[in-house]
């Protein structure tokens, strides 16, 4: 093989190469706005499932065991009726990805699970409506977990207490305390510090 054959060779690889990168950045550049607009519609779409018939503003980021977050404030005919923070709760096996609703007062009105990797028939307990259930109408002070029967508390799920916790005294229990610490207290600069 002649420096000639080895030159071409590299030339055709380069050019197929960079073929290659302009049609992905070109696919890439058309199919992020669609991305983007379908994971808007698909957050919209679980925030009315927590406040029905509200209207939801982002009204920041925060930080929660280094994963990023949002928080939005609830409005209806004009006047805030709540508040719905995104929040994590270090689990058995995963990062609990979880949405907590509270109403001006910062009690939780509702909860939902949006993600995680706890393990089959006895973490993934957590996503049942019964135990979401328990924590409506809950301030900050009863956001503790129980090995006991519960209506106080939170009742753990047998053989899964720590997604229980996870859930209850981590993602929940931090989200109301970052949104109290912020909206009704009005900083948050040693909210970083305390959830981390």
């Amino acid at each position: 093989m002649t420096g000639k054959d080895i030159f071409k060779i590299t030339l055709n690889l380069v050019i197929v190469y960079l073929i290659g990168g302009f049609i992905l950045a070109f696919v890439y550049a058309n199919a992020s706005p669609k991305i983007f607009q379908n994971n808007e519609k698909a957050e919209q779409d679980a925030l009315k499932l927590l406040i029905p018939g509200a209207d939801f503003k982002k009204l920041g980021d925060w930080t929660i065991h280094d994963k990023h977050a949002k928080y939005f404030e609830a409005k209806k005919g004009g006047e805030t009726v709540g508040y719905v923070i995104q929040s994590f709760g270090k689990g058995y096996s995963s990062y609990i990805n979880t949405f907590v609703a509270v109403d001006k007062d910062f009690k939780v009105q509702k909860i939902n699970i949006l993600g995680h990797g706890e393990t089959p028939g006895l973490g993934d307990e957590i996503e049942t409506d019964s135990f979401k259930a328990q924590f409506a109408g809950k301030d900050i002070e009863h956001l503790k977990v129980m090995k006991t029967e519960t209506t106080e508390y939170i009742q753990a799920i047998s053989g899964a207490t720590i997604s229980t916790r996870a859930v209850s005294e981590d993602a929940v229990k931090n989200g109301v305390a970052f949104l109290i610490k912020t909206i009704r207290e009005g900083g948050n600069t040693d909210v970083q510090h305390q959830h981390n």
